[in-house]
C-alpha cells in the first residue's frame, strides 16, 4: 500500500525525459470487452500497473475470469460460463465498473451491478447506458441501490445520445458487439480511447465502422475470439509531466506518446508563449528561465479540452503573466481543488463554473490534501513550483492514475519523498 502523503521540496526546474505509461482509461474498457469472449483469452500490453487496473482485474475475477499480470503484459481467460452478480465493495471504488454491465447483459442475458463509485468530482450520472441497453431490448429496474438488468434477447438500434459520454459509447460498442442487426451510435464520443476499444473489439472479430466520429456502426456478429492488443499512451499523464516541465521552468520530454492526443494542450501552451516541440512519438517543453502569459480555455470532449487536464492547467496558469479564465463545462464540482490552491498563494475567483485566475510571481509551500486523482496531480505540480516545503495529502486518487510517479519525477529532478501516513489516515486512531 503506497503512502499517502508526499513532502515536495519545490523551487526546482525539472528536466529530463520520460516515458509515457499505457492509458488507464483505455485498458479498463478493453480489460471489460473481455467478457464478450467464451472460452477465450485476451492479451493486452501495456497495461500500466494501477489501482484501478486491479480493480478492474479483481471484479473479472469474481465474475469468473482468470488474470495473469505481470510487467505491463495481461492475460484475460475467460470462461464458457459467467456470473453476472457484480460485488458492491469493488464495483463503489471505481466508476468503470460500469463498463460490465453492457458485456454481461450482452454474454449472460442479465446483469447486477450496484451504482458505481469513483471521484467525487460531482453529477455522474449512468443513465446514457441504461436508456441505450433499454433501447435494444434490456428491462432496467433500480433496487436498493443497484440496476438489475434482464433481456430475453437484445436487438440492435439506433442509439442517440444527448451528450457524447464516454462510459456510455463503450458501453454501448461493446454491447452492439455480440447483438445481431446494425446498431448505430449518433453523437457517440470520439476520444482516443473509443478508438482502442474498437480496434480491440476488431481485432476480436467484431465488425464496426466510424469510430473517432459522431457516428459508430457496428453489425453485430455471433461470436468473438482471442486477440491481442496494446493500449494507447496516456495523453492524462503525459500532458501532466509536460507541465511538470511548464511549471517549474523547466526542460521536460514526453516519450512514446501519440503528440496528436495532446493537441489540445500544446496547442494551449503555444498561445501562451511556452515553447513546445512535436517529434513523431515524442512532445518536448523547453522553459527555462521564460515566463508564459495566461489563456482561455473551455472543457469540452474530445477533442476539446480535457476536463481531466483542468485541475493540472490551472496550477500552471496561476503562475502565469496576466489573467486567465477557465469554464468547466463537463462536470458540475471539479474546482473542490481551489480551497488548497489558494492556501499555496493562488489567486483565484470562482464564478460558477467559471474561475478567474489573477496570475502570481510565486506561491509558497503549505499542508494541502487531493479532492480527487487529477486534483492531485494538480497540487503535486504546484508543490514542485513552490518555495519551500509543501506536503500533499490524501494521495490514494493519485495513484489510481500514475503508474511509477515518485520514479518518474525524481529522474527528472523531482526533491520528493513518501511521509509515513498518520494515525487518522491509517485508521489506527478513534
Amino acid at each position: 500500500m503506497m503512502s499517502d502523503r508526499m513532502l515536495i521540496r519545490g523551487g526546482k526546474p525539472l528536466s529530463g525525459s520520460v516515458k509515457a505509461q499505457g492509458a488507464k482509461n483505455a485498458a479498463l474498457p478493453v480489460m471489460a470487452a473481455s467478457l464478450l469472449l467464451k472460452g477465450r483469452r485476451l492479451t493486452l500490453e501495456r497495461v500500466p500497473d494501477l489501482q484501478d487496473i486491479h480493480t478492474m482485474a479483481n471484479l473479472l475475477r469474481h465474475l469468473g475470469a482468470e488474470i495473469e499480470f505481470s510487467r505491463g503484459r495481461m492475460t484475460i481467460d475467460v470462461p464458457d460460463d459467467l456470473k453476472w452478480e457484480t460485488p458492491s465493495d469493488l464495483v463503489r471504488r471505481m466508476r468503470a465498473s460500469s463498463l460490465v454491465l453492457g458485456p454481461l447483459v450482452a454474454r449472460c442475458g442479465r446483469a447486477i451491478l450496484p451504482l458505481p463509485g469513483g471521484c467525487a468530482i460531482g453529477s455522474r450520472p449512468i443513465d446514457f447506458h441504461l436508456k441505450a441497453l433499454a433501447r435494444m431490448g434490456a428491462e432496467i429496474d433500480l433496487e436498493q441501490g443497484s440496476v438489475h438488468a434482464r433481456t430475453d434477447g437484445l436487438s440492435a438500434a439506433k442509439i442517440y445520445f444527448d451528450f457524447p459520454s464516454v462510459g456510455a459509447t463503450e458501453n454501448i460498442l461493446m454491447t452492439a458487439a455480440l447483438t445481431p442487426g446494425e446498431t448505430t451510435i449518433e453523437n457517440a464520443a470520439r476520444e482516443p480511447e473509443i478508438v482502442n476499444l474498437a480496434c480491440a473489439l476488431r481485432a476480436m472479430g467484431a465488425s464496426i465502422k466510424g469510430e473517432g466520429t459522431e457516428t459508430i456502426e457496428v453489425e453485430g456478429v455471433g461470436d468473438l475470439g482471442a486477440a491481442e492488443v496494446t493500449i494507447i499512451p496516456d495523453r492524462i499523464e503525459a500532458s501532466t509531466y509536460l507541465l511538470a516541465g511548464v511549471i517549474t521552468r523547466g526542460e521536460v520530454t514526453i516519450d512514446a506518446v501519440i503528440p496528436e492526443h495532446l493537441e489540445a494542450l500544446t496547442s494551449k501552451l503555444g498561445k501562451a508563449g511556452a515553447p513546445v516541440d512535436v517529434s513523431r512519438d515524442s512532445v518536448s517543453v523547453k522553459c527555462r528561465g521564460l515566463s508564459w502569459s495566461g489563456v482561455t480555455i473551455k472543457t469540452l470532449p474530445y477533442p476539446g479540452f480535457p476536463t481531466d487536464m483542468q485541475p493540472q492547467i490551472m496550477a500552471a496558469l496561476c503562475l502565469a503573466e496576466g489573467t486567465s479564465v477557465i469554464h468547466e463545462s463537463v462536470f458540475d464540482s471539479r474546482y473542490m481543488h481551489v480551497g488548497d490552491f489558494k492556501r499555496m498563494g493562488c489567486k483565484i475567483d470562482i464564478q460558477g463554473n467559471t474561475v478567474v485566475i489573477t496570475g502570481v510571481s510565486q506561491i509558497a509551500g503549505a499542508e494541502v490534501h487531493a479532492s480527487d486523482l487529477r486534483a492531485g496531480a494538480a497540487l503535486i505540480l504546484l508543490g514542485l513550483a513552490a518555495e519551500g516545503e509543501t506536503i500533499v495529502c490524501s494521495l490514494k486518487h493519485v495513484w489510481r492514475g500514475y503508474e511509477n510517479l515518485m520514479e518518474k519525477l525524481t529522474s527528472l529532478g523531482a526533491d520528493i519523498e513518501l511521509l509515513p501516513d498518520t494515525l487518522d489516515e491509517a485508521g489506527l486512531s478513534g
